[in-house]
């Protein structure tokens, strides 16, 4: 007698999208160091360094580091779909990295404040930081503190005094040739003041549109403020929140944002942390 639900000659083999392996003919794999694998999108190509419950943490020859969540068919090895797992009754292996791809410090705690400080231009951007090198900045003891636009900026460094010691970084949205930001941060830089920025109009930009779940971001007619005309073209809204809280929801680790943006906040970090000749 047929078992209930598949019928007398079980399921039809072309019902679904018969081309893709099922789950359970992927094979799994265990987590070792060194286990060399590419991504199933075949964007990056590393040995495993480092995992926890839901990442796996892959270093390429060039000694970048780039962090992919765990699930079935996600790998590819020797060319083919594996399902990559935790060793069964072994603790996790290789250091355990931050979500901005540095050395985690468990259970570390915050350092007592620097007067060197960073700036950033407003509330999201403040809380993107936050999300990727929180840790980092804890550790380090550099708070972050925002801006509202950029205009207030020569008062702001002129009243924080910078000096050895006592230096600031400023991130700023849209800092490209020509522009009233790139004006002010001519005016405002020194010694002891790094302004540097990311070239987009918003820092929502600075997210890959991957991670948010869209091809890309909408283009935005000429006259339209710009988070207006995305949330518009995507749906979603503005004035609840929504659409920024379905963003920085979407970021888990650096992975998660552009170049442009992960180099410069780099950079500040640095600049603000780091031995200046005249402070040794």
């Amino acid at each position: 007698m047929a078992t209930k639900g598949t019928g007398r000659y079980g399921h039809d083999v072309l019902a679904g999208d018969w081309r893709r392996p099922k789950k359970d003919t992927v094979p799994e794999i265990p987590l070792s160091r060194d286990l060399v694998v590419e991504d199933a999108d075949e964007t990056f190509c590393g040995a495993v360094v480092a995992w926890d419950k839901a990442t796996v943490t892959l270093e390429d020859r060039a000694g970048r580091l780039r962090i992919f969540e765990l699930g079935p068919a996600s790998f590819l090895v020797d060319g083919k779909p594996v399902t990559l797992v935790r060793p069964a009754s072994q603790a996790r292996k290789g250091p355990l990295r931050s979500a901005s791809g540095s050395v985690a410090v468990p259970n570390a705690p915050a350092r007592v404040a620097r007067e060197s400080r960073i700036y950033v231009e407003g509330a999201h951007d403040a809380e993107l930081v936050e999300k990727v090198w929180g840790h980092d900045l804890r550790v380090e003891g550099v708070a972050v503190e925002f801006l509202e636009g950029v205009d207030d900026l020569p008062s702001i460094v002129a009243e924080f005094a910078p000096g050895p010691g006592r230096r600031l970084g400023v991130l700023v949205d849209h800092l490209v040739p020509g522009s009233k930001e790139s004006r002010i941060a001519e005016r405002v830089r020194g010694e002891h003041v790094l302004v540097t920025g990311h070239p987009y109009v918003d820092v929502w930009q600075a997210v890959r549109p991957r991670a948010v779940g869209i091809e890309r971001w909408p283009e935005v007619p000429r006259g339209t403020p710009w988070k207006e005309g995305v949330v518009h073209a995507l749906g979603w809204s503005l004035a609840t929140g929504e659409a920024w809280r379905r963003i920085l929801g979407s970021v888990r680790t650096y992975a998660d944002l552009e170049p442009a943006l992960l180099g410069r906040v780099e950079e500040l970090i640095d600049f603000v942390t780091g031995p200046h000749p005249d402070e040794q």
